[in-house]
Order: C-alpha cells, then structure tokens, then sequence
C-alpha cells in the first residue's frame, strides 16, 4: 500500500521468503480461506463424531483410554468387532471405488501431480467409511479423513471463486493441513505440516495463510473437540548426557527403521487389494489382526493410546519390543487389504514405543533416565524422518504432548539424523511411498 521507499532505497521484497507470485493472495482468496478453514473445522467435528459412535458401539468406549475398553470386552468381541469392520470397509470401499472410479479424492496426488481438484462426494464417502472401521479397530490412522474434507473444502471453494490453480492448490494445502490441526488441536504443527509436507515452501506467503487456516479450523473445532493436548499429563522430563549420547545412536537406528517401515507401507499401498478380490482379503485381513489383537489389543486403532503409555513410562522392555515389531506390519497389512486410512498416528506411535524399548536397554548401561523421555525423542525421529519433514515432526510432537522443551535438542539431534539418513539412503516419505500408479483416489 506504501509506494514510497524507505531512505535506503531497497526494495520491500527483498529478505526471500516474501514473495511468491504464484498464488496471488488477494481479498478473495483471504475470503476463501475462511470458509475452507470454517468448513474444515466442522467436517472434523462430524468425522470424530462418527469416530466415537462406532467406538462406543463396538467397544463401549466413552472417555479415557480406547485400548483399555478393548481389552475389557474380551477376545471374542475383539475378533467379532474387527471381522464386521473388515466386512463394512471391503463393501463399501468396493462400491465407492467402483461407481465413482473417475472422481479424485487423494490429496496428496492432486496437490503434487494434479491441479488440486478433489471430488467432494468420494471425498465424504471414504472418509466416514475410514472413521467408521477405525472406530471399530481398523489399525490406520484418523487423521486422513479431515485431511482430506480439508482439501475437499478448499477444492471446492475454489471452484466457486473461479481461482487460479495454484490458487487452488494453496487453498487445497491449508484446509489439509487445518483438518490435521483441528482434530489434534495442533495448530502451528499444522500450519507446517501444510507449509512443509503439501507444498514444499516456508515462504511467508504459503505459512500466512496456513497459520491463518490451521488457527480458524482449530477455534472451530473446540466446540466439540478438546481444547487440550492429545497426550495429557506427559511428565516434564529433562536433558540429561545419558539422554543426549543416546540420540545419536538412536537417530541412526530409528533412521534405518524408517526406510523399511515407508518401503512396506508404498508396497502395501501398491499391491493393495482391489475389485472383487477386497471381498475375501480385507475380512481375511482383519480377521487375523483381530486374532492378533487378543494378546495385544493396543494394535486396534491408530495406536494413539500405545504412544501415550509410552510417553509416560508405561511398559514393559518386552511389550515395547512386541509393539515396535507389530504395528508397522499391521497397518501396512490394513492397508494392503484395501482399507483407507492414515499413517501418522501409527508411525508416531511406533516410534514412541520403539524410543522406549531402546531406552530401557540404554538405561541398563546408563540409567538415571525416565522411559517417557526416551519415547518422546523416538516419536519425534520416526515422525520427522517418515515425514521427510523434520521441523514439522519435532512441532508436532511438542504440540501433541505440551512437553519435550527441555530435551528439544536431543530430539532435534534424533530427528535430523533420522531424516538425514532416509533422504540419503531412499528419499520416500510415508506419503510420497502411497502415491498411486494411476488416478486410483482415496
């Protein structure tokens, strides 16, 4: 608005992460983004809502710990619950892939290979079909269906305003990453999740607008979602050397881990089941993860409850080696059955679980420090490097428990070294790995 020049005579625009001419952010687009962000933040509050009524049917679950209310219904309910859930997602996954085979509902490919256009009534359609089977103990992740709705949103909005395409597909990123930040109440690790992750720029002109969304969509969301941390009552742990020398190792286990963990969960995607043969492999599928799940029933969900266990110190060296071992494997078969779903929780959690595996083991040679510390480090690393977005994972966990400010250089040692050594050995992330063949959707 200011013509005028300041007395040196250099131009405003001069520090780089100013200016980006690509996606023009006028008033419109500013009007846009509230009613994308608005939208998203209601879509999370239907979606977890659907998420707690199937929760609540399959398992009695209300409040407090999912994994606790699995366990006290006993083994066969758990492998009934899982059997239905297997049956609901292969028939409906079937009819939504078959009858609007040609609508696009995958945000990451319409963002990175696409314009940015989203099909809202396949987007609607697989994400309550997600909600549904993970309320009923699908191992995946919540978060991609208010992902998704978020792109959707701001898909659509787009349309109505007639945008540019790169216009759409920083409208697209911002309801994206607010729908993560809405259901986790994670409102600056969203806004770099969408800066970082969907768009690839920390540029002021892509972080504005996502701070802005991820801000609107979280206020929105409180009216029925928490307000609080996801992990609640994470202790305050502290720096110590026995945790500092342990990074460094733990960065490079964790960072090799994360190679194999993406490449089974991009050839789980890839060979997921498809047409008529998602009828016998996905109830198959989950039949056996509901056998699993009698002897350990925190693989039912998105593992939310295992990482919180671990972040508080909670388990066994030998239950943390069983839940390390399993759940990658078991939501990369979920995936592989035809389910859609997220990875996120998941890889977090693993993470979380194998931080405290790794620590009791290193505490034995240096002990002194607490379990949770050690679990937050591993989350922060496994999500960073799976991520290939290191500054989001670190945020994203600090946001998550309200902790980790005063290990935040082991963790930022564990991170970078994790993500360091997947770029250079393999280079996928958890997302690019899932990236379909052809224009499959979601």
């Amino acid at each position: 608005m200011i013509r005028r020049r300041i007395a040196s005579g250099r131009g405003a625009m001069e520090q780089p992460n100013a200016t980006n001419d690509d996606a023009a952010l006028t008033p419109t687009f500013w009007v846009a983004l509230v009613l994308t962000s608005v939208a998203t933040g209601l879509f999370a509050m239907f979606l977890m809502w659907v998420l707690a009524v199937f929760e609540r049917l399959a398992f009695n679950f209300t409040s407090g710990s999912y994994q606790n209310a699995v366990a006290a219904v006993g083994g066969a309910r758990r492998v009934l619950m899982l059997s239905i859930s297997g049956v609901v997602g292969a028939v409906g996954w079937y009819l939504i892939r078959r009858l609007l085979r040609h609508d696009r509902a995958e945000i990451d490919d319409a963002l990175w290979r696409g314009d940015g256009n989203l099909s809202m009534r396949r987007s609607i359609l697989t994400s309550v079909l997600s909600e549904v089977v993970i309320g009923m103990g699908a191992s995946i992740g919540r978060e991609a269906a208010p992902k998704l709705m978020g792109g959707a949103s701001g898909s659509m909005v787009a349309r109505w305003f007639n945008f540019s395409p790169a216009q759409r597909r920083l409208l697209v990123a911002c309801g994206g990453g607010a729908g993560l930040a809405a259901v986790y109440n994670v409102p600056i690790g969203g806004a770099l999740f969408t800066a970082e992750v969907l768009v690839g720029s920390l540029a002021l002109p892509v972080v504005l607008p996502a701070l802005a969304a991820t801000l609107i969509a979280t206020f929105t969301g409180w009216l029925y979602l928490s307000s609080t941390a996801t992990y609640t009552d994470v202790a305050r742990y502290h720096f110590s050397a026995a945790l500092m020398v342990w990074s460094v190792i733990a960065g490079v286990v964790i960072g090799l881990l994360a190679v194999v963990y993406v490449r089974i969960i991009g050839w789980s995607a890839h060979h997921r089941a498809s047409g008529k043969t998602i009828f016998w492999v996905m109830p198959l599928t989950f039949l056996a993860i509901g056998g699993l799940g009698v002897w350990y029933p925190q693989l039912f969900g998105n593992g939310k409850d295992m990482a919180h266990e671990a972040f508080l110190g909670v388990g066994s060296v030998w239950l943390l080696f069983a839940l390390f071992a399993l759940k990658p494997f078991v939501t990369a078969a979920t995936l592989g059955s035809g389910a859609g779903g997220g990875v996120f929780t998941p890889f977090l959690s693993t993470g979380a679980v194998l931080g405290g595996f790794l620590g009791i083991i290193w505490s034995y040679l240096w002990p002194g420090t607490p379990v949770g510390a050690y679990a937050l480090v591993g989350a922060a690393a496994m999500i960073g490097a799976s991520m290939q977005a290191p500054l989001a994972g670190l945020v994203l966990v600090i946001e998550l428990t309200h902790g980790g400010f005063d290990i935040a250089v082991p963790m930022i040692t564990a991170t970078v070294i994790a993500t360091l050594l997947v770029r250079q050995i393999d280079g996928y992330s958890m997302y690019s790995a899932r990236l379909p063949q052809h224009d499959e959707g979601g």
